[in-house]
């Protein structure tokens, strides 16, 4: 299952993506959108920002950028970044399957072949196309 940090990770760069045309985004400005705590999408951005994904700029003026285009970002490579593993059991995290009864197990093809769909599915996925999908919703729901 996807945690809160994944979910708002994926939120805030949508938002940033969205909004940053206006310069950095705050987060008390994306906060504001998302609905989500300000010192809870600092711990994000702290995330996302050490993994080089987010560029952040003190300051007047300061905030978040994305740190490139919108369709050079993967939602997979989100998601790892705020949840590490996105295995769907305990076996297939690491590299090295290191289970006792992996040689025996009569699941463990099953659960490599999700992961398989998951992770394709996930890495196939661009940021932009979340944005543009977000940006179709923003026009379907406007109303004067």
């Amino acid at each position: 299952m996807i945690s809160t940090k994944g979910r708002y990770a994926l939120r805030l760069m949508i938002d940033i993506a969205l909004n940053q045309n206006e310069g950095y985004v705050t987060l008390k400005d994306a906060s504001n959108r998302e609905d989500i705590s300000v010192k809870y999408l600092e711990q994000v951005a702290s995330l996302l920002t050490k993994a080089n994904l987010l560029i952040s700029y003190r300051g007047n003026n300061g905030g978040y950028r994305l740190s490139r285009m919108p369709k050079d970002y993967s939602i997979g490579e989100i998601l790892r970044v705020a949840e590490g593993s996105l295995a769907p059991v305990a076996c297939l995290q690491c590299e090295s399957n290191i289970c006792k009864r992996k040689e025996i197990c009569t699941t463990l093809e099953f659960w490599k072949g999700f992961n398989n769909v998951i992770n394709n599915y996930v890495d196939n996925v661009t940021l932009e196309s979340l944005v543009d999908q977000a940006k179709e919703n923003l026009i379907d729901n406007y109303t004067i």
